[in-house]
C-alpha cells in the first residue's frame, strides 16, 4: 500500500444545490484512500466546501480547463503520482499521451459518457477508431459504468481493448435514502429528476400526457426536479398543450434522497444514458421507474418487476403505460430496494474502484 499517490481529473462542477450520487462517491473514495495511507489530489473545474468537499485536496484554475490545468500542474510540481484517474473526460485523446509522458503513472479512464440514440456519424466513428489506434495504448484500464458502456468503448475504439476494459457499476448510499412504505395503485404520483436538456426526453413526456384521456390529463400530477438550458422550451411545451396543472417545476434540490419517497413512480423518458444514478436512487427509495431502453437502463430495470421499459421517443407507448399505471391496470407491487442493496450500493462501488490500484484486477 506504500508509495501510492493518486490524481483524479474530473470534469464535474461542484454545486451545493445539486448533490448527487457522484458527490457521495468522491467523498467516500477520498476517505477510503486516506484511511489506507494513500494521498489523493483532486482536479475539478471549481472548488467548494459543501458536504465533505472541505476534506478533499482540490486544485482548480480560473483560466484553464481542468485537463490543461492538470498538465501544467505536473510540469510545475514534482507530483510523484502512481495512478491518474479520469472521470467525465473524453477518452483516447492526446491528453492521455501527455499525462503518461509527464507522470509515467498507471492511467485509469472511467467512461460516464452517454452515446446518441442513433449512434455516431460515419465520420465520427472513423475518428474514434483512429483515436483508439493512436491513444488507447496510453490508458492502462478502461472502466465502463455499465455493461452497455463497456460494449460502447469496444465499439468506439476497438475490440482489442477488451482485456483492459471492465464494468464497475455506479452505486448509491442506501442509508441516506428515505424509503416509501406505501404505493398508491390508483392515481399514483410521479416525479422526474433530471438535468433539463433536450436529450433527457421530457418533451416526449409532455406530449404523452397530452394524449391521455381528458379525465386523467386534468388530474395527473408530475413534479420535475432539476434545472438546465432546456427549461424554457419545456415550459413553452407545457403551455402549448395547456398542461400547467399537470406539471410543476420544483427546481434543483440537494436533498433528492429525501424527495423520492414522496412519490409512487419516477419517470425518465431519456434518449441517451450511460448508467443513471437517479434511477438507482429512486429504486433504493422503493419507487419504481418508467424509463427508456437506452444505455444501461435495462441493467437496472426489469420490465414489469421494478418498473416499465419503453422504446425511446415512442410517445404512444409512454402514454399507454401512464394510462394503465394511473388507472391501476398496471402496478409494481414488489420492493425495488432489494436489487440496489445487493448490486448497486455505494460501498461496493468504492471498494471496486479502490481495488483497481490495490489489486491486479486488469
Amino acid at each position: 500500500m506504500t508509495n501510492k499517490k493518486i490524481a483524479v481529473i474530473c470534469n464535474y462542477r461542484l454545486l451545493p444545490e445539486r448533490v448527487g450520487g457522484m458527490d457521495y462517491f468522491f467523498w467516500d473514495f477520498d476517505k477510503k484512500c486516506k484511511e489506507n495511507g494513500i494521498e489523493i489530489d483532486w482536479f475539478f473545474p471549481n472548488s467548494s466546501d459543501h458536504g465533505n468537499y472541505s476534506n478533499l485536496t482540490i486544485y482548480t484554475s480560473k483560466s484553464e480547463n481542468v485537463e490543461s490545468h492538470f498538465l501544467d500542474f505536473c510540469k510545475q510540481n514534482k507530483t510523484g503520482y502512481s495512478h491518474v484517474i479520469t472521470h467525465f473526460v473524453e477518452l483516447c485523446t492526446p491528453l492521455f499521451y501527455k499525462i503518461k509522458k509527464l507522470t509515467n503513472a498507471v492511467i485509469i479512464a472511467v467512461d460516464h459518457n452517454p452515446r446518441p440514440l442513433n449512434g455516431y456519424s460515419f465520420k465520427k466513428k472513423l475518428n474514434k477508431k483512429l483515436k483508439g489506434i493512436l491513444f488507447s495504448r496510453y490508458i492502462d484500464v478502461f472502466i465502463g459504468v455499465s455493461n452497455y458502456t463497456v460494449n460502447e468503448i469496444l465499439k468506439d475504439f476497438g475490440s482489442h481493448l477488451k482485456s483492459k476494459t471492465q464494468t464497475i457499476y455506479n452505486g448509491v448510499i442506501l442509508d441516506s435514502i428515505l424509503v416509501r412504505n406505501h404505493r398508491n395503485e390508483k392515481k399514483p404520483t410521479f416525479l422526474v429528476a433530471s438535468h433539463l436538456r433536450e436529450s433527457k426526453g421530457i418533451q416526449d413526456l409532455i406530449k404523452a400526457v397530452n394524449l391521455l384521456p381528458l379525465e386523467i390529463k386534468t388530474e395527473i400530477k408530475i413534479d420535475i426536479y432539476g434545472d438546465g438550458p432546456y427549461k424554457e422550451q419545456l415550459a413553452n411545451e407545457i403551455e402549448k398543450y395547456s398542461l400547467q396543472n399537470s406539471f410543476a417545476f420544483m427546481g434543483s434540490k440537494s436533498n433528492l434522497n429525501e424527495v423520492f419517497c414522496r412519490y409512487d413512480y419516477m419517470l425518465q423518458p431519456t434518449h441517451m444514458e450511460c448508467f443513471s444514478l437517479s434511477i438507482l436512487e429512486s429504486l433504493a427509495a422503493n419507487v419504481p421507474v418508467i424509463t427508456t431502453n437506452v444505455g444501461g437502463n435495462t441493467e437496472a430495470i426489469a420490465n414489469n418487476k421494478n418498473g416499465y421499459i419503453f422504446e425511446a421517443k415512442n410517445i404512444q407507448a409512454l402514454t399507454e403505460i401512464l394510462e394503465n399505471v394511473y388507472l391501476g391496470n398496471k402496478k409494481i407491487s414488489g420492493n425495488t430496494r432489494e436489487l440496489i442493496a445487493n448490486s448497486f450500493s455505494l460501498p461496493k462501488m468504492v471498494e471496486n474502484h479502490f481495488k483497481l490500484f490495490t489489486e491486479k484486477t486488469y
